[in-house]
């Protein structure tokens, strides 16, 4: 069961954007490494091409590692830890350790 997912909330608990919370636009499982929305910008060169007439520096997001976020929980608005809970029926779900609420 992966811990974080695509599309989850979560805030970063290290490096340069510390304190910022963001959604997670994709999962790099082999690297351990996800890609944060408006988190970790990095300016690129772009070049002038036929589809995009504007080039010129732009800002793009940069994956950032696993360890260096948090959950946030959708009740608390705060990030936690969390532990994985079997339902009776065997689907997996995710519980938050402060609330107790499925994430």
């Amino acid at each position: 069961m992966l811990r974080i997912r695509k599309d989850d909330t979560v805030a970063v608990i290290a490096g340069k954007d510390k304190g910022k919370k963001g959604r997670v636009l994709e999962v790099f499982m082999q690297d351990e490494r996800l890609l944060i929305e408006r988190i970790n910008l990095v300016k690129k060169a772009k070049r002038r091409t036929q589809q995009d007439q504007k080039g010129g520096i732009i800002e793009i997001e940069s994956p950032i590692h696993v360890s260096n976020v948090m959950l946030v929980c959708k009740q608390c608005n705060k990030p936690v830890r969390f532990k994985a809970s079997i339902l009776k029926d065997g689907k997996k779900i995710r519980e938050c350790k402060k609330c107790g609420s499925a994430i």
